[in-house]
């Protein structure tokens, strides 16, 4: 009996010495080449591997060739998903068996993307055409991230004052692409804000022209995209009238009164709904630029006041600025002052709506001199102030 234990230990020993082997079997390699529906290289991507088994999980990331490689991945059955850049699945295979052997797996979107039309029925003139459209799909996406990062770039350094570096990545995002309204508008936005804080004249109206520039671009663009759109949504007329918004302020800079007041008219036209700021700003442009004390423009203002007010009746600061431009045509008949009609009015409406506003005092000066009442919001008590003699 001892004999037989003796016997038993021994064969049990010999299969322990057999098993060794056959456990440094229990890991393979994997390697493949993924391209994309170019044939090239997809770089920088992430080939999962997760066993359906066990759940276990290996990231291997592709070198600049598109090619991936990794030791030591337990046997067994996964399914294996190519990742982009973003981490966004591109495609995958389930039951992908790993050998003790190498295995390997390309990733070829070119023949994935035949293969798929073939199985659809398509012609070999349809199956080119998907292929031309996934390319350029694939493409427009590298581009619209590499602009988005020129955007995120120039707003970092315009938050940190370095309107410069704005300027020169929305350049660079231009020439990457030409052809989008909004890179257009945003280097217009830091060409404007560069040129405000120039203190050397000529440089500032440099930069005010460039921005002039750059808005027409923008408002080019736009206008060609809803030119051919079918339908235009209040989206893209109003993101419109804001591009012509902001051209009209650049143009006034420059001394362009006729030009901008074309530019804010436009606006308002385009976006009824923001009219009110559309008008404000024309008028505040025309009582600006009226160094003279003209009396066209003076009544012109008047009236683009009096459009904002109709579009927004709770815009006090337009109520002040009409009585501002019509009291300059006020005159003096004998120690009386006397303002065209509506004058006192606007005063009264701007200390109604804005009774501690910024021209409150102001407002209740005008009035003292034309001898009118005074009203305020609480409205319930009237005082009657007169020119001091």
């Amino acid at each position: 009996m001892k004999q037989y234990f003796v016997v038993l230990a021994l064969l049990m020993l010999v299969v322990g010495l057999c098993a060794s082997p056959a456990s440094a079997q229990d890991t393979g390699s994997v390697k493949g080449v993924c391209k994309d529906v170019d044939g090239k290289p997809i770089v920088g991507a992430t080939v999962e591997w997760v066993n359906i088994e066990n759940g276990r999980k290996y990231d291997i990331k592709t070198n600049n060739k598109g090619e991936y490689f990794s030791l030591g991945i337990a046997l067994g059955h996964y399914k294996v998903t190519l990742l982009g850049t973003d981490g966004k699945e591109i495609f995958h295979y389930n039951g992908f068996a790993a050998s003790s052997s190498e295995s390997t797996l390309d990733f070829d979107m070119k023949k994935e993307a035949a293969a798929a039309a073939q199985g659809s029925g398509l012609t070999p003139e349809q199956i080119k055409e998907r292929q031309e459209q996934a390319a350029n799909v694939a493409k427009e996406n590298m581009t619209i991230k590499s602009l988005n990062e020129k955007l995120a770039a120039a707003k970092t350094a315009s938050d940190a004052g370095d309107l410069d570096t704005a300027i020169a990545q929305m350049s660079d995002a231009t020439q990457m692409d030409p052809n989008r309204d909004l890179l257009w508008a945003k280097l217009g936005d830091y060409e404007a804000s560069s040129a405000a804080k120039q203190t050397d004249s000529a440089e500032k109206t440099k930069r005010y022209g460039s921005a002039v520039t750059d808005y027409q671009k923008a408002v080019d663009l736009k206008q060609k995209a809803l030119d051919a759109a079918p339908q235009k949504t209040p989206d893209a007329t109003k993101t419109l009238a804001q591009f012509y918004n902001n051209l009209g302020k650049v143009e006034a800079q420059l001394g362009k009164t006729d030009d901008a007041v074309k530019s804010y008219n436009q606006a308002a036209q385009l976006d009824p709904a923001g009219a009110g700021m559309y008008y404000f700003n024309l008028g505040a442009i025309l009582t600006n630029a009226n160094t003279t004390s003209n009396a066209d423009m003076r009544n012109a203002a008047a009236q683009a006041f009096d459009k904002a007010i109709a579009a927004d009746p709770t815009r006090a600061d337009a109520y002040y600025w009409k009585g501002t431009n019509l009291i300059g045509a006020a005159t003096l008949q004998g120690d009386k002052m006397v303002a065209p009609a509506g004058t006192a009015e606007a005063f009264q409406k701007y200390l109604e709506l804005a009774p501690t506003g910024p021209h409150a005092e102001e407002a209740k000066a005008m009035l003292q001199g034309l001898g009118a009442t005074v009203e305020t919001s609480y409205g319930k008590k009237k005082t009657t102030t007169t020119k001091k003699q």
